[in-house]
């Protein structure tokens, strides 16, 4: 088949906008110090590493998962603060419960509204969209805060069917008011539903999880992947069981494998070591924000996650020297008019950090 005939065959069957944009690209990070991607950097200790290698051994590879993965969601609700009475699903990261909650609200009646403020994950606007969903994106403030009356008034001229609340906000790793989320979630009522992800929950140590039986219409999305799993791909979503059971018809069947959900079990069996590993980040944070902070030119923003946005006087240039010197940082200055020109660094082990940090400032007297 010749390339017109191939062009003439995606123009004929593929979506405009799907054929217009562009894919989620994640760069090489072969030979360099990755601090874009908010991972944790430590394994765990040996003897656990060990162990589990034996369990993933003796994992049944030739027959399905258990589609009701009974064993995790025991392992999330005793040890990861899930009220009595409530219950998880499953997902291939937050991206696929993300998409999960798109697709069982896209209604077919009308166009569907998912609503967040912005600057955001970029998952929201890309499933909403995926979703066949309008995505409207209301400005933080100046200092990244919610701008309450700006959301109120969107989610009453739009009546979108999902906000998302990310909880602290990815990129700009502030907590939001609690009383300004609860406000959007009071003013949704029976018509929204509002999602507070909670991604980065092992380094804020608040939460809504404790919520969701006040506020039916509220779900909470979490991922094991800051925790210290990013290479499993596990997210879960608490909420009332019976939201849980519609959002279930639209699951994928099998979409935790088995190699994963041997891991997770695991994992949450020895959820202190991972706890003490997030613990020792946020030491980290602290010396590594009051450092840059120091630095002339440098303004540190508050953070509640494993990463922290700061804004410098040339992020592109920043970033050049950074890229030369093989330390992988993420540009947010072309992300949102608010951002300019900020960057953020994941926070990582007292060497990475440290050859950062020099990386940084030799970056700025440059």
């Amino acid at each position: 088949m010749s390339r017109t005939s191939i062009d003439n065959l995606i123009a004929n069957t593929i979506r405009e906008d799907v054929r217009s944009g562009h894919g989620y690209n994640v760069p090489d990070s072969s030979g360099y110090i990755k601090l874009d991607a908010m991972e944790n950097p430590y394994q765990l200790p040996d003897a656990l590493r060990a162990e589990l290698g034996r369990r993933l051994a003796d994992a049944v590879l030739n027959r399905y998962p258990a589609p009701s993965y009974t064993g995790i969601k025991e392992r999330i609700r005793a040890r990861l603060g899930v009220p009595a009475g409530f219950d998880v699903i499953l997902g291939n990261g937050s991206d696929e419960i993300i998409s999960i909650l798109c697709t069982a609200t896209a209604r077919q009646d009308k166009r569907a509204v998912v609503l967040a403020p912005i600057p955001a994950f970029v998952m929201f606007q890309r499933s909403a969209q995926f979703a066949g969903m309008d995505f409207v994106g209301v400005p933080l403030k100046a200092d990244f805060s919610l701008d309450r009356a700006a959301m109120l008034a969107a989610i009453a001229e739009h009546k979108p069917s999902l906000v998302f609340l990310a909880y602290p906000n990815n990129p700009t790793g502030n907590l939001y008011d609690e009383a300004d989320m609860i406000a959007i979630i009071e003013a949704l009522g029976e018509n929204g539903i509002a999602v507070a992800d909670e991604a980065y929950h092992p380094f804020a140590r608040t939460s809504f999880m404790d919520k969701l039986p006040q506020y039916p219409n509220l779900v909470v999305m979490r991922t094991l992947s800051k925790l210290g799993l990013a290479g499993i791909r596990l997210g879960y979503l608490a909420a009332a069981p019976a939201l849980l059971e519609q959002f279930d018809k639209v699951r994928p069947p099998y979409n935790v494998n088995v190699l994963t959900q041997v891991a997770a079990e695991f994992a949450l069996d020895h959820v202190e070591v991972l706890d003490e590993q997030a613990a020792r980040l946020n030491e980290a944070r602290a010396i590594l924000s009051a450092a840059m902070a120091a630095l002339p030119g440098v303004t540190v923003f508050p953070s509640s996650a494993n990463f922290i946005t700061l804004r410098v006087p040339d992020a592109d240039k920043t970033c050049a020297k950074l890229f030369a010197e093989r330390v992988l940082i993420k540009n947010l200055s072309r992300m949102h008019e608010l951002l300019a020109n900020c960057i953020r660094v994941t926070v990582s082990t007292p060497e990475e950090n440290s050859v950062f940090l020099n990386a940084l400032k030799a970056s700025l007297q440059a």
